[in-house]
């Protein structure tokens, strides 16, 4: 096969690898801290995707301008979701957090189809078809953004968890729930904090994604098995561990599609989840209880 093609494959795979760590990093700081998975997640990342759509359709905002509109409306449902329902539904019970968000995932997809039907839905801008030289491929310019983007929020996001206030009293909670009551912080707050930062996350991402992927009321299914595997592969509760597990599945999916055919260039993904599973369960950075 030609070295040209293998090169584009590399580079497209990690280029996607980039947005998918960010979609997993909202997935990754909700169980690091709730020690729960949010089912909901795909379809919250819909649900912005829609918003982005009709901020351009509608509105006539670009979409990578889109994020300083989505990621404040985003955190504050989320923040508020989790202080005024989930929090106070769940009765402190993880296995309960998990069957309300199933059931806001359910309730949130058929009300989509309601509203918006089965269509598929893309966007275009004026810099679409805008290719740029990387030696000897050509890469779509709106990929390189979303993943210069991609990964300037990831960083953000590491350092604001390290080295804030916030973030720290969200690592406390996440290390030692009863420990940081003891010292005064509020848990139930950091619960909403950090379910709104996980949300906040995928209007991020849903801004990355618009200029080169569809939207449809069931596409959260085809992003929360690949943040699903992301974070089983990375290791639970890791940020490193998202940023290498997005990578290696962005891979993954781009020689899929070169080797098999777009089809089934997500099979390997599949395969990826049920190998970590049996071979190494904590993931490529979890720490073996």
């Amino acid at each position: 096969m030609d070295s040209a093609i293998i090169i584009s494959a590399i580079l497209n795979g990690l280029l996607l690898g980039g947005i998918y760590t960010l979609v997993s990093c909202g997935l990754t700081l909700i169980y690091g801290v709730l020690h729960i998975i949010n089912f909901a997640h795909g379809s919250f990342l819909m649900l912005a995707m829609f918003g982005v759509y009709y901020l351009l359709t509608i509105g006539h905002v670009d979409p990578y301008l889109s994020i300083f509109i989505l990621v404040p409306v985003m955190y504050l449902t989320g923040y508020l979701l989790f202080k005024w329902l989930i929090g106070k539904l769940s009765s402190g019970r993880d296995e309960n957090i998990l069957l309300i968000t199933l059931g806001i995932s359910i309730f949130i997809e058929n009300l989509a189809l309601m509203f918006f039907k089965g269509d598929s839905r893309t966007i275009a801008v004026a810099y679409s078809d805008q290719m740029v030289e990387i030696g000897p491929t050509l890469i779509p310019l709106t990929k390189l953004i979303s993943f210069a983007c991609a990964m300037l929020l990831c960083s953000g996001l590491g350092l604001f968890i390290k080295y804030t206030d916030t973030g720290k009293s969200i690592r406390a909670v996440a290390k030692e729930k009863m420990g940081a009551r003891l010292v005064g912080l509020d848990v139930d707050k950091i619960y909403a904090i950090s379910f709104g930062i996980g949300l906040a996350t995928l209007g991020a991402a849903a801004c990355l994604l618009m200029p080169i992927f569809y939207v449809s009321p069931t596409i959260g299914h085809v992003f929360i098995l690949v943040a699903f595997t992301v974070v089983v592969l990375g290791g639970m509760g890791s940020f490193l561990g998202a940023l290498v597990g997005g990578l290696i599945v962005g891979l993954t999916e781009s020689f899929g599609g070169l080797y098999l055919g777009e089809s089934l260039g997500q099979i390997g993904i599949s395969v990826i989840f049920i190998l970590i599973l049996l071979l190494r369960p904590v993931g490529l950075f979890g720490a073996s209880k």
